[in-house]
């Protein structure tokens, strides 16, 4: 009977609802905050659908690296829809109230994709290796139904490492209020609010963050460093050049991931005292919006394939090639 009644009292300290309050210190600024905000989440959208589509329409885009990019635009889709529309919400029109179950949806669509970007950018390292360092197998190796298995393994390996931290939130008492100083529900921001023991909330996060980022993180330095390798030892300068021009949009990609997450992470641990908390809400939005935001222009600018393609289409010029699946039989 006590414990039963333990477990009510819990369950009444679960809070109906959160208060997401933004950016603490600059609700003065929402307004000139979110127009960054927007225009970076607008072109995020517009890139990644875009990519989308050329990659779905396009033969001659329908290979392993085009594949594994269409991972990452679905990734970098999800990231922002998970958080952007609140975001703005709260700038926009004060509706900062989330309930505790759609902050807990919240949280596991957030942390899980963030978990996927990590993972799509290593698979993209190991074809890019596997693409200069076995070229003659390359087809051979990322086969479609390899490609399908890692892709999934990937998405499972950050839906089973997450799904714990909704159920050590939703299982911990809040008796500090209901005001989370983000605007969106982070793992710690909510759980910081519990008045119970988050201590193996805390070290399951860290847990999570050196089985996903440091061994994704480990993997495309070896793969780079075997790249690298494998380059210098062309005779041709002009091979050379190009086998550095095909890693050249990846490392971009994994600059604008790492970078705001790296400061993040750092800030949090070492310069939490000295940097406002403002200023770390703002590189936690950009560290969910940068790297959809840059993706597609990096890809676009970077990629010939992908390139030609965009001026095909915008110069509205048809092509008596069979290249795209999506021409009617009657234009070709």
């Amino acid at each position: 009977m006590r414990l039963v009644m333990l477990m009510l009292n819990q369950t009444d300290l679960s809070p109906a609802l959160f208060i997401l309050n933004g950016v603490p210190g600059l609700e003065d600024m929402h307004i000139w905050i979110s127009f960054p905000f927007c225009s970076m989440c607008v072109l995020a959208m517009v890139g990644n659908c875009g990519l989308l589509y050329l990659i779905r329409c396009e033969d001659s885009l329908h290979r392993p690296m085009y594949y594994f990019l269409a991972m990452l635009s679905l990734t970098d889709l999800v990231m922002c829809s998970s958080t952007i529309p609140k975001a703005l919400s709260i700038f926009w029109f004060h509706l900062k109230e989330i309930s505790f179950d759609e902050c807990l949806v919240q949280m596991f669509f957030i942390h899980t994709f963030t978990g996927m970007e990590s993972g799509v950018l290593m698979l993209m390292a190991l074809d890019r290796y596997v693409a200069i360092c076995y070229p003659l197998h390359y087809s051979a190796i990322l086969t479609n139904p390899v490609i399908a298995k890692v892709g999934l393994t990937t998405f499972l390996r950050a839906v089973i490492l997450i799904i714990p931290f909704t159920f050590l939130t939703k299982n911990l008492p809040y008796c500090k209020g209901n005001i989370i100083l983000h605007t969106y529900c982070d793992h710690m921001s909510v759980a910081k609010l519990s008045c119970g023991n988050v201590k193996v909330n805390a070290i399951y996060g860290l847990m999570v963050a050196l089985l996903i980022g440091d061994f994704d993180i480990l993997c495309i330095t070896i793969s780079y460093t075997m790249i690298l390798r494998a380059v210098v030892k062309l005779s041709s300068a002009d091979a050379r050049q190009k086998a550095f021009s095909t890693c050249t949009a990846h490392i971009c990609a994994i600059i604008f991931s790492y970078s705001p997450a790296f400061f993040s992470f750092f800030s949090h641990r070492f310069g939490g005292h000295m940097i406002p908390p403002s200023c770390h809400i703002i590189v936690a939005n950009i560290y969910l919006l940068l790297p959809p935001t840059m993706n597609p222009v990096v890809y676009g600018v970077k990629t010939k394939q992908i390139r030609d393609c965009v001026l095909r289409i915008l110069s509205g010029s048809e092509d008596t090639k069979p290249q795209s699946i999506c021409m009617d039989n009657s234009q070709k």
